[in-house]
């Protein structure tokens, strides 16, 4: 067992996700950067020496034309009073619209939990209670129902801070947290994973169903099964699973996805900082391992469980990193890591049905200079036989992208034996290859991303969105990149090869390059039909919905870098209004904006607030570390016995009608 110092200082999640996005590709492939450069300097575009305009040439010709005066005179796709950006300790939604609080950390989702008691929190309680820090929110109708259904909700990590009375102590304006016990550790355990829980609208209010025969917890204990190509690897062998096909639990839960089989996915991002100590002198792993930045050394689990302990369970760390599926219909089902679709830090997998009927989904792998991939089922789904399509993401082939100077995109195969992820590059099978995902990518020459988060595709106009959320680490400026560091990030858009989501080819373009368009060194692009309280910065989610709208949602606003906190902004995509956005939902202070999830019918959409009040120093009205006892708000029960409390929320139109 490895000692962790006695106390450690108390990080805002910003911080903690800086330090989780350090970027450990080793590799010198083009960045995503160098590439926007040298393809419009191609062109001819960049003229003269001043970066906003050049910047302004990474942009379509349509969303040019957007900026011209012809688009006061256009109809956009959304109808809402926007909500003014800004930073407050509530949340704010458009004029016109009810955010109800749907479902809290702490809420019991079984008939017999036990009620929400903070000062005395248990691992038993938690695990029958709605988890921690919501991100990803699906919806899955019964019967095609918008109005009652399953809600499946990913529980992506703990801030220790926030949650437990008595651990922080501040001196000189410094705080620390004590070392954690037994009960602390395995009280995170439980509020890490999923909650799947039963919902209906009554009276026009969403309200959770606490009998519901399909409620269901997964978390960080939770048995699962290890399939497809690396199940049984001796890579996944461990001394508690001598077979390498069972594991315990799910970690880091970020984004996730609905299965059009209506399954529920997991992904599993920043995994590798749950694990701590030092391999054994020369293991084969050290170079895998450096690769993904294990061990991270973020929780203290390790010093009671020794799963997460290197020295102890060397294999561990490759048990992780995987899109996780569970079946909702069967809450004794076993959930089972799909291993053919790569190892890496999950942001997502979101699917559409191609037109030959193969399932593909899009993945990002959220770091500095990491890549953007889609898996494409080897079988077809099956509309008319739910069982028959449950296994098909454990045969297919996993595509890494690299994007040309040209605007193409190509998809290259991770596929053993091809090019070379051969035995001569240390690959002896495609386990080896999905293990070490990465290490594969960088070998075919993939484009390093600027933290490539959620993907979504979209079934109305034939293209997908990539949520860049931004480089800090970015040490030489470009043309088409001005910045030094890509604080803001941007969004790119992707035409598959006739329209085709399986294609291997298809063409990419910048949708819009986030910032603040007031200031011309930040080189922003929104349409000048955006609003002060329009543009953002640091995409992250996004959904589009049965119209084909792009709905973003972000992740890194705050006081000192926006002037705004997170919120879920309408992004116009089609005609003169493209590049436009408008401010529909914004979150409290400290709090990053997750989901979000319109039903089919667009009369709700669920958006999940997380780590709220996780911070406070640079908002000019608290100006303080914020923790458990003294917080920078209580959202959402403003009630002094209550902790800060991320929750999922229910957005309805007042008097009922269609969203937006």
């Amino acid at each position: 067992m490895n000692d962790l110092p006695r106390s450690r200082a108390v990080f805002k999640t910003s911080q903690l996700e800086e330090a989780a996005g350090e970027g450990h590709n080793p590799t010198a492939n083009p960045t995503m950067g160098e590439i926007i450069a040298a393809r419009f300097s191609r062109r001819g575009f960049l003229q003269g020496s001043m970066a906003a305009t050049a910047i302004s040439a990474t942009v379509t010709p349509m969303a040019m034309l957007a900026a011209s005066d012809a688009k006061a005179q256009s109809t956009g796709s959304f109808d809402f009073t926007e909500v003014e950006a800004g930073v407050d300790a509530d949340h704010h939604v458009a004029e016109g619209y009810d955010a109800d609080i749907l479902l809290r950390w702490g809420d019991p989702i079984f008939a017999d939990a036990p009620a929400f008691d903070p000062e005395n929190q248990t691992p038993e309680a938690q695990a029958r209670q709605f988890g921690y820090n919501n991100d990803f929110v699906g919806y899955i109708p019964f019967d095609g129902s918008s109005e009652h259904g399953l809600l499946v909700v990913n529980h992506e990590y703990t801030n220790e801070h926030l949650m437990f009375p008595g651990i922080v102590t501040v001196s000189e304006g410094e705080a620390t947290v004590a070392p954690a016990d037994q009960n602390r550790v395995d009280v995170e355990m439980a509020a890490h994973g999923g909650s799947i829980v039963e919902i209906r609208k009554v009276d026009g209010k969403w309200q959770p169903v606490l009998d519901g025969q399909l409620n269901r917890r997964i978390t960080a204990s939770t048995p699962m099964e290890i399939t497809g190509p690396a199940a049984g690897h001796d890579r996944m062998k461990t001394s508690a699973d001598a077979t390498g096909t069972q594991v315990l639990g799910t970690i880091n839960n970020c984004a996730g996805g609905v299965t059009p089989w209506g399954t529920y996915i997991l992904a599993e991002e920043n995994f590798h900082g749950y694990f701590q100590g030092t391999l054994p002198e020369g293991h084969a792993e050290a170079a895998n391992y450096e690769r993904y930045g294990v061990p991270g050394e973020s929780y203290e689990w390790g010093n009671f469980h020794s799963r997460f302990d290197l020295a102890q369970e060397p294999n561990e760390p490759n048990r992780f990193g995987w899109i996780v599926e569970v079946d909702v219909s069967d809450p004794n089902s076993t959930p089972k890591k799909r291993t053919a679709l790569g190892r890496f830090k999950h942001e997502g997998a979101e699917s559409i049905v191609a037109p030959d009927g193969r399932v593909v989904f899009y993945l990002g792998d959220d770091e500095r200079f990491d890549y953007v991939y889609k898996f494409v089922t080897a079988g077809t789904f099956n509309p008319d036989d739910r069982a028959a399509n449950m296994d098909l993401l454990d045969e297919g082939t996993l595509y890494v992208a690299r994007f040309e100077e040209s605007g193409a995109v190509e998809w290259m195969p991770l596929t053993f034996g091809e090019g070379p992820l051969t035995e001569e590059n240390g690959f002896a099978s495609q386990a080896d290859v999905m293990i070490e995902t990465r290490r594969a990518a960088d070998l075919l020459g993939a484009t390093p991303m600027d933290r490539p988060e959620d993907i979504e595709p979209n079934g109305t106009n034939g293209r997908v969105y990539v949520m860049l959320t931004n480089n800090t680490r970015r040490e030489e400026a470009n043309a088409a990149n001005p910045r030094v560091d890509n604080a803001f990030g941007h969004i790119v858009e992707i035409a598959e090869e006739g329209g085709d989501f399986a294609a291997t080819t298809g063409t990419w373009e910048i949708l819009v390059q986030c910032g603040d368009p007031s200031i011309a060194e930040v080189g922003a692009t929104f349409s000048t039909e955006t609003t002060t309280n329009g543009w953002f910065g640091m995409p992250d989610n996004c959904a589009v919905d049965t119209e084909g709208r792009l709905w973003v949602s972000t992740d890194g606003n705050s006081p000192s870098d926006t002037g705004r906190t997170d919120g879920l902004w309408a992004m116009e995509t089609e005609g003169d209004l493209r590049g436009t956005s408008k401010l529909f939902y914004r979150v409290p202070i400290g709090a990053e904006m997750c989901g979000p999830c319109p039903t089919e019918d667009l009369t709700t959409f669920f958006v999940a607030v997380q780590h709220p009040a996780d911070g406070g120093e640079d908002w000019e009205e608290f100006g303080r570390v914020s923790y458990y006892e003294d917080l920078s708000t209580r959202w959402p029960d403003f009630d002094d016995a209550m902790p800060v409390r991320p929750a999922v929320v229910a957005i309805t139109k007042q008097g009922g009608g269609r969203i937006g």
